[in-house]
């Protein structure tokens, strides 16, 4: 079978199987861990059949591109998939000791798998509509998963995370009429050639700016963010884990998909604006995150903070921005899911995510202080960890006077660099009251069934064990982000797989 198709089904096929033994959510367990296993072996066969013959795309049905439905993948989609395999099954085991039997018993794992479903077809559709239905996928999937158990501050910020999708959602749709208005088509490869032959590039700018809206909400960019840190920090950690990690990097995904395939005509005003937005987004988020003292509120506005990195690299518009960009979405999904996967752990032994009622993990469990520091630091960008080489190549990128803002271009280098410094000062206040002062009551690691410790551990040293890995061998992951980099400022490749043209 495609790899591009079997990437979709597997997890769609482990939902329905969870549905076929409804009555029996343990087996809904066994059914999610075997399919993550299985997803992740089918995403790096993806990974594989792209790095070696280039951009692969399929017409389901057989109907030729732009009439069809088309899949298509080049190197940034294939990263992208395999992340959200590796991020899925860390996540499906850590929930077999985080979800408790009520929100197993009415779907949990359905929905994690359909969440997943519609996070891997939005990474791997050639048509703009069809991105509109695996985001409404993945909404409608992420909505359950976040109020599923009814308690009442789920429900607050579910109320919050639909509102404001629902609203980009309809941005996003609008937005789509208007560009088959002026184009008579959506196929992503199809609007490629013909955006550049339209007679009304100010009407093409203005559809960009939905689309900007639409997946800046979806992303968290400034100022569309404030429903983010309203909302992840109320469901349970797995599942707040798994939105930090990839939902808002899915908008990021579209972002950066659209601005480098279709709207590159007017890119001094559309890329300076994504310019000045990225250091806002930035600025806005580290600064948020700085006053927090609740451990995933904390973390939710760091999400924001680091997407402002993501978008620079989009702004600046050359190889090593756009690498930069690629680079940081890998190491940003996985880093990130591991500090919340710890926030959950460090709240299992205390009972609180209140930094000012935590305190002395580094005494009682030194193994969580090594796991939290690791992440940690790479999130501050510090060498040899994956945020350094992050942070390095978009500091660069913006160094070069490659791009086609000369001035703005620096300026953004530093505010990069001071957001690294106050996302360090963050990460050292929460080892500060989490990990090095005396507790207010003492720990009881020992608590901790052996089972529960092995469920939530091993997903969060195998996800601390991948960022050393990116730090040790910075050169291989760079090499595959620059060559993914080519791929998008030259869409040739991928015009051609899609359109069946020579």
């Amino acid at each position: 079978m495609d790899p591009l198709v079997t990437c979709l089904l597997i997890p769609f096929a482990a939902a329905i199987a969870c549905l076929f033994c409804w009555r029996v959510p343990t087996l809904h367990r066994g059914i999610a861990v075997v399919a993550m296993v299985v997803y992740l072996a089918a995403s790096l066969r993806l990974f594989f059949a792209v790095d070696a013959a280039g951009v692969i795309a399929v017409e389901i049905g057989n109907w030729p591109a732009p009439f069809g439905i088309t899949l298509a993948a080049d190197l940034t989609s294939a990263i992208m998939v395999v992340v959200t395999a590796i991020i899925g099954l860390a996540v499906t085991i850590y929930s077999l000791s985080d979800i408790d039997p009520a929100r197993e018993k009415f779907g949990y794992y359905i929905f994690l798998n359909l969440m997943l479903m519609g996070v891997t077809g939005a990474f791997l559709t050639g048509d703009i509509f069809n991105l509109f239905v695996w985001f409404e996928v993945m909404l409608i999937s992420s909505f359950v998963l976040m109020t599923l158990g009814g308690e009442r501050p789920q429900m607050e910020g579910a109320i919050k995370y639909v509102v404001l999708n629902l609203i980009s959602s309809a941005f996003f749709l609008s937005a789509c009429g208007i560009l088959y208005a002026q184009t008579g088509t959506l196929n992503l490869a199809d609007l490629a050639i013909r955006t550049r032959e339209l007679m009304q590039p100010e009407l093409l700018t203005t559809t960009a700016m939905l689309f900007l809206v639409a997946f800046g909400l979806k992303a968290g960019i400034f100022p569309l963010f404030f429903w983010l840190p309203a909302s992840y920090h109320t469901p349970p950690v797995a599942v707040s884990a798994i939105f930090a990690g990839l939902l808002t990097k899915v908008g990021v995904y579209a972002l950066v998909r659209v601005f480098t395939l279709i709207f590159v005509g007017d890119t001094p005003f559309t890329h300076g604006l994504l310019l000045v937005l990225a250091g806002l987004t930035m600025v806005s988020g580290v600064l948020g995150a700085m006053a927090q003292f609740d451990f995933r509120r904390l973390l939710s506005f760091h999400i924001i903070s680091q997407i402002g990195y993501m978008i620079l690299g989009l702004a600046l518009f050359t190889q090593w921005a756009l690498a930069g960009t690629v680079f940081y979405l890998f190491h940003h999904i996985i880093v990130k899911t591991n500090l919340f996967l710890i926030s959950g752990i460090t709240r299992r032994y205390s009972g609180t995510f209140d930094l000012k009622k935590l305190g002395g993990f580094y005494q009682a469990t030194p193994w969580l202080a090594l796991l939290f520091f690791i992440p940690a630091m790479s999130l501050g960008g510090i060498p040899p960890l994956s945020g350094f080489f992050a942070k390095f190549a978009i500091v660069k990128a913006s160094l070069l006077g490659d791009s086609q803002f000369p001035l703005g271009a620096p300026i953004l280098a530093v505010v990069a660099l001071a957001v690294g410094l106050l996302t360090l000062y963050s990460m050292t206040k929460i080892w500060n009251e989490a990990f090095w002062k005396e507790p207010a009551t003492p720990l009881a690691p020992s608590s901790l069934s052996r089972r529960d410790a092995w469920l939530l551990y091993s997903p969060v040293v195998f996800l601390a064990l991948l960022t050393v890995c990116i730090g040790l061998a910075p050169s291989f992951f760079f090499d595959i982000a620059m060559r993914a980099a080519d791929q998008l400022l030259h869409p040739t490749a991928y015009i051609q797989a899609v359109m069946r043209r020579t």
